[in-house]
């Protein structure tokens, strides 16, 4: 019963519309630290979109990897280490994108910054608020409470 639960809470659960959504918001989020934070350029449209592309892909699958090796460093520095994380994801990005650049280490901050604030608070407005609640099993029989002390 629980494992339902675990599955309907997944983020890859919900398909395509989900997935377009999270690439959306990361789209969002990328060209708006590109816009403000100096040190971040893309040279055209289609740089900027295979940026978001490929951040989107690299943070399902190499971020929970790196989250869960620099765990400690996380733990230690009181999440701080997310941001170094999330600025070492966004210089893999430019490094694998021609035309999108990131100009050095502090530029590759503030875009992480900006990028996470925007995706929080655009996932936030976003997110599905149905509360998912464990199916009963037939054995499982609702009994009245037991009366010790009738007075």
């Amino acid at each position: 019963m629980r494992f339902t639960r675990v599955i309907h809470e997944s983020p890859f659960h919900g398909g395509l519309h989900n997935a377009m959504t999270r690439v959306l918001i990361t789209g969002v989020a990328v060209f708006l630290a590109v816009t403000t934070v100096p040190g971040l350029e893309a040279d055209s449209l289609t740089a900027g979109v295979a940026a978001v592309l490929v951040l989107t892909i690299l943070n399902l699958i190499l971020r929970p990897i790196l989250f869960v090796l620099t765990l400690p460093l996380i733990v230690f520095s009181l999440g701080l280490f997310l941001v170094v994380l999330n600025a070492l994801l966004l210089e893999l990005t430019a490094y694998l994108v021609k035309g999108f650049t990131v100009s050095g280490f502090w530029p590759a901050v503030g875009g992480a910054l900006v990028i996470s604030l925007v995706t929080t608070v655009l996932n936030s407005w976003t997110v599905d608020r149905r509360r998912i609640e464990p199916a009963e099993s037939p054995l499982e029989t609702r009994r009245p409470p037991k009366i010790i002390n009738p007075d």
